[in-house]
């Protein structure tokens, strides 16, 4: 009776084993199909130093898009322009631009629409001039060369709107967000449309002198909206849905922790921490918490395309979606 006792419990335990041995290789299955499951999510962004990119790298240091199934591919290109492009070379899914943008596109034949918001204030946006520039005033750029990032980007469109309204003819130079310092202060342009953090550190340092605080003169509009290709919003609805989730996390995560945030903002553009503390107070902290789309402020921002220039851009009502509701992560 010990004996059979003894070789049923053998048998137990072996049977035991080998179930514990299948679970264990289940969990690894399941934890491999876990991370095959990963949507690979191609973010286009417009610059390095431009707010959004600190918010899509919060998000991948906090592992936000991990959680939310996302394998967040983020490419920096040289200005809005180039990264709009990308939408239409089939290199990117998504990125952030201005509204209009997005009409223009739409009108030749570039299918992509708004899926949030971003911003809607121009808060850290100045035109600016070297510190020992002549120039008192906006009317005395007239024949000048003025800065900007690149063609249609939202420093393109500051600088028409500054011409349409101070009526003053001067060259757009696009340098790229990286040549904006270098062109401006070795004299290779007379002025330029900075943003934040550029602006805080060139007007903190003294180097140069403010024309125009464009947060103050230009009405509220959709110039940071997110914006996915109509091919991923149709094909992977379940992506877009989880980059926007993993994307507000990370805004209301450096949002409700300004130390975080301001150190993170001085390491990736490599800036003192008066000026991160100015970039987090009126660019991360302006950010919209919720992404909610407003037609009002797409509308603002196609005007001012129109203002700049552009034609045959699509109505308002085409340039983006209300299906998405980004639910933030955490950490």
């Amino acid at each position: 009776m010990k004996h059979q006792f003894l070789k049923r419990s053998r048998g137990v335990a072996k049977a035991l084993g080998a179930t514990l041995g299948a679970c264990v290789m289940v969990s690894a299955m399941v934890a491999a199909n876990a991370a095959h499951a990963a949507e690979k999510v191609r973010l286009a962004m417009p610059t390095q130093s431009w707010w959004p990119t600190t918010v899509v790298t919060a998000a991948s240091k906090l592992k936000l898009f991990q959680k939310e199934g996302v394998d967040a591919e983020i490419t920096v290109y040289k200005g809005g322009g180039p990264a709009f492009e990308a939408l239409a070379a089939k290199a990117a899914d998504m990125t952030i631009n201005p509204a209009y943008l997005v009409a223009l596109g739409r009108g030749k034949g570039i299918e992509s629409k708004i899926v949030a918001t971003g911003s809607t204030v121009y808060g850290g946006w100045y035109l600016v001039v070297p510190k020992n520039s002549t120039v008192k005033n906006v009317a005395e750029l007239a024949g000048k060369k003025i800065g900007i990032t690149a063609n249609g980007s939202i420093t393109d469109f500051l600088a028409l709107w500054t011409a349409h309204k101070y009526n003053v003819k001067f060259t757009r130079i696009p340098v790229g967000g990286g040549g904006l310092i270098p062109n401006l202060t070795t004299g290779n342009i007379d002025a330029a449309v900075v943003y934040s953090p550029i602006s805080f550190q060139l007007l903190s340092d003294g180097s140069a002198r403010s024309l125009i605080n464009f947060g103050k003169e230009v009405p509220p509009d959709a110039n940071a909206a997110w914006i996915a290709t109509d091919a991923m919003i149709k094909s992977n609805p379940k992506a877009v849905q989880g980059t926007l989730n993993a994307i507000f996390g990370a805004v209301q995560y450096l949002q409700t922790h300004e130390a975080y945030a301001v150190k993170l903002i001085a390491e990736l553009n490599d800036l003192p921490q008066k000026v991160a503390t100015l970039e987090y107070e009126h660019s991360i902290m302006g950010a919209s918490k919720t992404g909610e789309v407003s037609p009002k402020a797409v509308e603002n921002s196609i005007a001012l395309g129109k203002m700049g220039g552009l034609t045959k851009l699509a109505p308002a009502a085409d340039t983006y979606v209300t299906t998405f509701k980004a639910v933030p992560a955490t950490p």
